[in-house]
């Protein structure tokens, strides 16, 4: 059963609501009903479309599911709390990324993991590095050693609710 680390975002319906029922729904996905949440951090949006800052988040669980049944669970998910997908990098009441499962590497046409940004979004690593600091990416590289001092303040860490 992988390890699988997941990144949340939301920016519109109360985002660290989305968050949070997010989280829950997650615990059903895992094995053990055990997850693993970063903190919460807010971020400026990506792309040119204005829109309200994000808040993000990385998950870690074990599961049972395979790679595109957990895809499938995680876009079912989004749905349910009214993602809907008209703009890319449009604002979102939730977007789930599957950013790794173990240590495999997928090429599918529906996925491809790790997850295509991972290695240049802040609002990924740092999240990712606060819950698994010596954390190897499948090609080798350590996340941590793909932060810098610019990732690190482009973000603020929200308290804890």
């Amino acid at each position: 059963m992988p390890l699988v680390y997941v990144a949340l975002g939301a920016n519109l319906a109360q985002p660290q609501q989305q968050l949070d029922s997010a989280c829950r729904k997650l615990t059903a996905l895992a094995t053990d009903h055990q997850l693993r949440v970063s903190s919460y951090y807010r971020s400026t949006p990506m792309g040119e479309v204005p829109q309200p800052d994000y808040v993000n988040a990385v998950a870690s669980f074990n599961t049972d599911l395979k790679p595109l049944a957990l895809l499938e669970a995680l876009q079912a998910i989004e749905l349910q709390q009214g993602r809907t997908r008209e703009v890319r990098w449009g604002p979102r009441t939730l977007d789930l990324d599957l950013l790794l499962y173990g240590d495999e590497i997928i090429d599918l046409p529906r996925l491809k993991v790790p997850h295509y940004g991972l290695k240049q979004r802040a609002f990924v690593l740092v999240p990712l590095a606060e819950l698994s600091p010596r954390l190897q990416l499948p090609c080798g590289t350590l996340v941590s050693n793909l932060i810098d001092d610019t990732m690190r303040n482009a973000l603020q860490r929200l308290p804890s609710s």
